[in-house]
């Protein structure tokens, strides 16, 4: 079951609409694991009684944005719900301004580009061009990753006051997920002071096997991070050292200049 939608949290702010936020809680409850769920199912994973969760299901049905299947009685996420993230690839303004120069970077390298922001202890994937060469398929737009083993998280991280840097690592679920994993908070903390010193980030089979990438951070007009950007790499083509050496400086030079055209464009 999915476990991050908890409607208890929206109830302590008494300024937001709570059917709202319900609403959305319900629509977040689907991913990938979890692709169709029961009504009881529902009201589990949002913290909803069964009545409330079936008015909610029902009108979000009505809608268009979920869709029930009339023989299981299982919702699942309908088309519409697409329209959201297009009209959000339509008007960020980070995404604009980055997308010339992935696109750049792309053709120069013939390897995956990826832009991404930072939301609480992850980093979510807002644009992806695949390269001739590439690992992880399942990795798509609007995926996300823990921030602490990836290298756009360090990055993005290495642009924060250290303290600001430090709570957002305790607040994760730090756990090694391949033997190249650093995850221990000293070593993270290390680590996030070396990309601040160097101007970039690197991550080498942290999540993959195989995978390595670099990455550095979009900032904005008062040096607060606003992204970042980096080139992944498979690890049967080149070295980490390669990479480094071949990539780093390229996506510094795309950071800093997509930072440049944010700033023009606020």
């Amino acid at each position: 079951m999915p476990g991050h939608v908890v409607v208890g949290t929206i109830d302590r702010d008494p300024l937001l609409v709570r059917s709202v936020g319900k609403a959305f809680a319900m629509l977040l409850a689907f991913d990938r694991r979890n692709p169709t769920l029961s009504l009881t199912q529902l009201a589990a994973a949002t913290g909803l009684d069964r009545s409330a969760a079936q008015r909610y299901a029902h009108t979000l049905v009505g809608l268009g944005y979920l869709r029930k299947d009339l023989r299981s009685r299982r919702f699942s996420l309908a088309a519409p719900v697409l329209d959201l993230a297009s009209r959000f690839m339509g008007t960020d303004p980070l995404l604009a301004a980055a997308r010339p120069y992935l696109q750049h970077l792309s053709a120069e390298t013939c390897e995956t580009v990826n832009l991404s922001l930072r939301d609480g202890t992850e980093v979510l994937f807002i644009a992806r061009m695949v390269g001739r060469h590439v690992l992880n398929i399942d990795v798509s737009v609007g995926s996300r990753h823990p921030v602490y083993c990836t290298s756009p998280g360090i990055a993005i991280l290495s642009a924060l006051p250290e303290e600001e840097a430090r709570r957002i690592l305790q607040a994760c679920d730090r756990k090694p997920l391949t033997e190249m994993t650093v995850w221990r908070m000293e070593p993270l903390m290390q680590k996030v002071a070396l990309a601040a010193r160097r101007g970039f980030a690197a991550a080498f089979e942290e999540i993959y096997h195989g995978d390595l990438a670099v990455a550095a951070v979009i900032r904005d007009v008062h040096g607060k991070p606003l992204g970042a950007i980096n080139i992944a790499a498979l690890r049967s083509r080149m070295t980490p050292a390669e990479v480094e050496q071949r990539y780093a400086p390229m996506v510094m030079e795309a950071a800093q200049s997509i930072s440049r055209a944010c700033i023009a464009r606020s």
